[in-house]
């Protein structure tokens, strides 16, 4: 697995595709964190997460189009299922790569509330009387739970459908209409009358999870819902693949 691991990541990095995604993130989200926190003098972030969420339905697939389509089209693909590693380390290897570049953005995302933070240790030092550092921290490290934790789900929903295509751009495409499906799923459910069915609405949209996360709350069985999407879509990827080197 490690040697997959290795493979991907060097892979993210030696072309132009891994820059391209660290890029577009780290500057969509300067610009989403000067207009909702530093424009509106706010200190809350959830505003600057949500959008994020937003972000990483395009931006997901851009690390997730190429796993399996690429080795499928360019006819390595019997290679990797040959080679001295099981298909779940084969799959958990690639997963692992796209999780370890986008969770390294995200964090490096972080810079972007240096001012905000900076203000908020000056106010604290000419009023003791009111501190924002703590509730600024507690939200801040919910809300990238939250957001790694989607991520993490967002890339093994995207790993698998490129398992299933040798075209990239048909798995890029597929894979952000299933994410914006996940996403908006839980927007719709506000505008059913049905009880019964926004709260099947609400149970598998992926928002409605994360709003505990976006209070600076840890939700064990939100991290359960994602940890599991995430675990379902990693096994299917390796039932497929499981399918076509015994097929």
């Amino acid at each position: 697995m490690f040697a997959i691991f290795k493979k991907e990541l060097r892979a993210y990095l030696t072309t132009p595709i891994g820059y391209v995604y660290v890029g577009i993130f780290l500057a969509v989200s300067a610009l989403i964190c000067a207009f909702t926190t530093l424009q509106q003098a706010s200190y809350n972030t959830s505003a600057y997460f949500q959008y994020l969420l937003f972000l990483l339905i395009v931006l997901i697939p851009i690390l997730t189009m190429r796993m399996f389509s690429e080795e499928r089209k360019s006819r390595t693909e019997q290679l990797l299922l040959t080679a001295p590693v099981t298909i779940t380390g084969m799959v958990l290897g690639k997963f692992f790569a796209a999780f370890t570049l986008f969770a390294s953005t995200v964090v490096l995302s972080c810079i972007n509330f240096l001012p905000l933070i900076g203000y908020a240790i000056s106010e604290q030092s000419i009023s003791t009387a009111d501190t924002h550092i703590g509730p600024i921290g507690g939200q801040i490290v919910g809300c990238l739970i939250g957001v790694l934790l989607i991520g993490a789900a967002f890339i093994a929903v995207g790993l698998f459908i490129s398992s299933l295509t040798e075209n990239q751009l048909a798995s890029a495409i597929v894979t952000i209409a299933v994410l914006a499906a996940m996403v908006f799923v839980g927007i719709i459910a506000a505008y059913v009358n049905s009880p019964v069915l926004r709260t099947v609405l609400d149970w598998i949209s992926v928002l409605s999870r994360y709003d505990n996360f976006s209070m600076g709350l840890f939700d064990f069985s939100a991290l359960l819902y994602y940890v599991s999407i995430a675990g379902v879509f990693v096994f299917l990827t390796v039932r497929i693949y499981e399918k076509r080197r015994w097929g």
